[in-house]
């Protein structure tokens, strides 16, 4: 599906737009930083990885809205201790001029974590981003315990990075986030990128915890599925879970067009219901939009 063929495609399943989960708008200076990881490519990344949407940020909006997206999100996350006050200062402010956007906050284990989650929640946070891979830490340290219990009682979601995709780390795959949520079973912790590429285990944990959703960020297209393909046999879980699987993008930060993502969801064989709670309802319902 070519870019301009997006709109047309919400408006074939009769949706006021798409809702993405998964989008980057941070600093313009990390932004860099960040795009020039993945030009090298960075030992995170593994691959080569061109940046499909390398535009300034007014011109990012303007292809968002475009595409027909009424809500997205700006993941933010912190690699290192003393930037998530300061990464949640800047997505307040961005949030404040961009009323399209969910208003996106971050954490890191660190002294006072638990106060900066409740700044941000104060502030008008809506969903928060942990990043186990590139953060490099455990998502049960106990720096964060009073963050997770925050959470929970919030019921506010949490977009995890924590598969072992595109590379794995120290603290990457479904066991910790199983610990986790064992301890704090009412989290709502969205997977991002479908756990891949622990697929089943993470459908297994969403199975187990009404709380855990999954979102589709760069799952099942050409570009994913060469490295890590989803197990067909898997497939008949999207159609028992799909009320929990929300449409991400990983925008601007794809090596595609974004309305490839989109013709990805329509490869798999389940219904246009199915298709407009992934693209836009399932995302409504829980953010109450």
């Amino acid at each position: 599906m070519k870019d301009d063929a997006v709109v047309g495609f919400w408006r074939g399943l009769g949706l006021p737009g798409l809702i993405d989960v998964h989008t980057h708008f941070m600093p313009e200076r990390v932004l860099a930083k960040v795009w020039a990881y993945f030009d090298a490519p960075g030992p995170l990344v593994g691959r080569h990885w061109p940046i499909a949407y390398r535009h300034a940020e007014g011109e990012r909006l303007a292809v968002l809205r475009g595409f027909g997206v009424r809500a997205f999100t700006s993941m933010i996350y912190p690699h290192k201790p003393g930037m998530a006050a300061w990464l949640n200062g800047w997505a307040a402010d961005f949030a404040a001029r961009t009323p399209d956007c969910l208003h996106t906050a971050t954490f890191f284990p660190e002294p006072g974590a638990g106060r900066c989650v409740r700044d941000a929640l104060d502030a008008g946070a809506r969903i928060f981003k942990a990043h186990v891979q590139v953060g490099a830490y455990d998502p049960g340290d106990p720096l964060l315990d009073e963050v997770w219990g925050t959470l929970a009682d919030t019921r506010t979601p949490v977009v995890v990075h924590c598969g072992s995709g595109p590379v794995p780390g120290k603290h990457t795959g479904p066991a910790p986030v199983a610990r986790l949520l064992a301890r704090h079973p009412a989290l709502r912790l969205v997977i991002a990128h479908m756990g891949m590429p622990e697929y089943a285990d993470f459908l297994d944990l969403a199975g187990r915890y009404e709380g855990v959703h999954l979102d589709t960020t760069m799952a099942f297209t050409d570009f994913a599925e060469r490295a890590a393909p989803f197990p067909v046999a898997e497939r008949a879980r999207l159609t028992a879970l799909g009320d929990r699987i929300l449409f991400g993008s990983d925008f601007p930060n794809i090596p595609y067009g974004y309305g490839h993502a989109l013709e990805a969801l329509t490869g798999l064989g389940q219904d246009e219901a199915w298709l407009r709670g992934v693209c836009h309802d399932n995302a409504a319902r829980l953010f109450g939009l």
